[in-house]
């Protein structure tokens, strides 16, 4: 009997999704509708739209003779999620230097200092060391997205809603292993935000959303280049322990069927 509430292709998607960003399935592993339908308590149908639905975000995607898998981005679409989370970021902050209420500025510094102040307390490595990681991303998207959200243009918030330029920030950073950004790293954007003009904005945003970029694209190079024999010998999850097995380049396992 499923758990689900309501609109069960939302909630599977979101389940999904979750596990994506939190690195429990690691870029590569291979994803079965009837496996995940099992874990879950639902049918195979809201899986299937729920995985469609994910490979139009570009988290996942289906091969000939592999099946479904969470996508391996490669170094030109890592560049590309970057320059796009620039343009419209960069964009939001200049609009937000130049209009933003009193009211919006003291918002967006006090979820500034908040940030900080969550990535400098020390994550526990156990399940709620996980969630708390994960509750600290989703702040930060919430940050981002309430800088936009202060320019009062619907179209720029939708584009970067649609474009999913904050998921896959959270996604390039999970695979860096969260490491915490700089001290006062968001309260120095905040800070130039609130107090500067559009230029001084978009230079500063410029910075923040170049940050790191140079770094995922070292630690996603064992993937890149990667042909289709070499992603089908990346292993299924375990149906026993609904977990996906290790996907590291290095150590490549035999498939057991692509579903």
């Amino acid at each position: 009997m499923s758990s689900f509430a309501g609109n069960l292709t939302e909630q599977v998607y979101m389940t999904i999704r979750n596990r994506i960003l939190r690195g429990e399935l690691r870029f590569g592993t291979g994803l079965s509708r009837r496996v995940l339908a099992e874990e879950l308590g639902v049918s195979i149908v809201p899986v299937g739209d729920a995985l469609q639905r994910l490979e139009s975000d570009g988290l996942v995607e289906s091969r000939p003779r592999v099946g479904t898998r969470v996508r391996i981005p490669t170094a030109r679409s890592i560049r590309g999620h970057y320059i796009l989370r620039e343009a419209l970021e960069t964009q939001a902050a200049r609009i937000f230097a130049e209009k933003a209420s009193p009211e919006e500025r003291d918002e967006i510094q006090r979820m500034a200092h908040q940030l900080d102040a969550l990535h400098v307390l020390q994550i526990p490595e156990d399940d709620s060391g996980r969630d708390r990681l994960f509750e600290i991303h989703r702040f930060h998207m919430r940050f981002h997205m309430r800088i936009a959200e202060c320019t009062g243009c619907d179209e720029l918030c939708q584009a970067v809603e649609k474009n999913q330029v904050l998921i896959f920030n959270w996604l390039y950073d999970t695979a860096l292993g969260n490491q915490p950004p700089p001290a006062a790293w968001h309260s120095q954007l905040a800070e130039v935000l609130v107090s500067g003009g559009p230029e001084q904005a978009d230079a500063a945003m410029r910075k923040h959303t170049r940050y790191r970029m140079e770094e995922v694209l070292a630690q996603m190079e064992p993937y890149f280049g990667w042909n289709e024999s070499h992603v089908q010998t990346f292993s299924k999850r375990s149906r026993k322990h609904g977990q996906q097995a290790a996907a590291a380049p290095a150590a490549p396992v035999q498939p057991d069927g692509a579903e």
